[in-house]
């Protein structure tokens, strides 16, 4: 039988034994690279530790160490989807009012991370809660002051732009650690097949009247420009026939002149060139002779184009006169 003092050194040499094995165990740690630790220091948060590897600490309980992720995680606003493919939705929670009072189903992904672990662990019970419920939260506030077109058209990328800005800044409020990375509407639509129908109509119809406004603008602009190469076109002939008809006065007038300066030195002669002139403008293809006042032709020079090759006709002398009256 085992005396008192031997059980009391075997009690002691056990408790020495498992105190050194917890030192042993506890004075270290690894932190890998996809991975950040938190050193806590008699229950104080100390500074965290992201460089991979081996490190050493005091032993338990007077350091311990919370081991987190650095890598992205997503959160699904509105539904599940499993390993295996398999998506499960949530209605309930993606069923929310437009700004226009329409009712439309909405869901989301978050891509999130933790920046700071040391809040993360220990200034909210639940970070993914709250998480969820901000997002919930700032979802609804957009889409409800939105209208339905936006939503379900052209406005996504304004909506999940305003959905994540209203979402950092509660997270920021909220003070737990959390970065929202990017947010990614992943699905918005109508509540019913009827009512997705009708709205579907009425897309169609206004892409519609959009594509008969475009082809209407494109041909009043190419009709305006027509019509303003043909005003171009007709300013530029007048002002040549403007330029033409000036310089053709200018001209008239410096022949006017000549002749003018002419008259007042032979005014008879003159008068009669620009008689014959005249005639020969009038009647240009007439054989024009002059008369003597006794009544007997005098052979003259036909005014005509000096070019024609027809030969002008003596006129025979009249009889009667004193030299034939025998």
């Amino acid at each position: 039988m085992l005396s008192v003092k031997r059980i009391y050194s075997i009690i002691g040499f056990t408790f020495l034994i498992a105190i050194l094995a917890v030192i042993a165990f506890t004075s270290w740690y690894t932190v890998d690279e996809s991975e950040q630790a938190v050193m806590i220091t008699l229950g104080e948060v100390e500074e965290g530790v992201s460089e991979p590897g081996l490190h050493f600490k005091y032993p338990w309980p007077i350091q311990s160490v919370e081991v987190l992720s650095k890598e992205t995680f997503s959160l699904q606003f509105g539904y599940e989807e499993s390993e295996d493919g398999e998506v499960k939705d949530f209605p309930k929670e993606t069923k929310m009012i437009t700004g226009d009072e329409n009712i439309v189903l909405a869901d989301m992904v978050v891509q999130w991370k933790i920046t700071e672990p040391g809040k993360y662990l220990f200034n909210a019970e639940n970070p993914k809660e709250m998480l969820e419920d901000a997002t919930s939260a700032s979802l609804r506030s957009i889409i409800g002051s939105s209208t339905i077109d936006n939503a379900l058209t052209s406005g996504k990328v304004e909506i999940e732009k305003q959905v994540q800005e209203l979402l950092s800044t509660l997270v920021n409020d909220y003070d737990i650690g959390i970065t929202v990375l990017a947010v990614k509407l992943q699905d918005v639509d109508l509540p019913n097949e009827e009512v997705r129908k009708a709205f579907t109509n009425v897309t169609d119809a206004r892409e519609t009247m959009n594509t008969r406004k475009n082809e209407a603008n494109k041909y009043r602009n190419k009709r305006t420009e027509e019509a303003l190469g043909e005003k171009d076109a007709i300013i530029s002939a007048a002002q040549g026939d403007k330029a033409a008809r000036m310089q053709e006065a200018r001209g008239d007038v410096a022949q006017f002149n000549a002749i003018y300066n002419e008259y007042k030195g032979a005014k008879d002669i003159t008068r009669k060139r620009l008689v014959l002139e005249t005639i020969d403008q009038v009647l240009p293809n007439a054989e024009v002779y002059i008369m003597e006042d006794n009544g007997n032709t005098m052979k003259y020079l036909p005014i005509k184009n000096p070019t024609s090759t027809s030969t002008p006709v003596a006129p025979v002398e009249q009889e009667g006169s004193e030299k034939n009256g025998q």
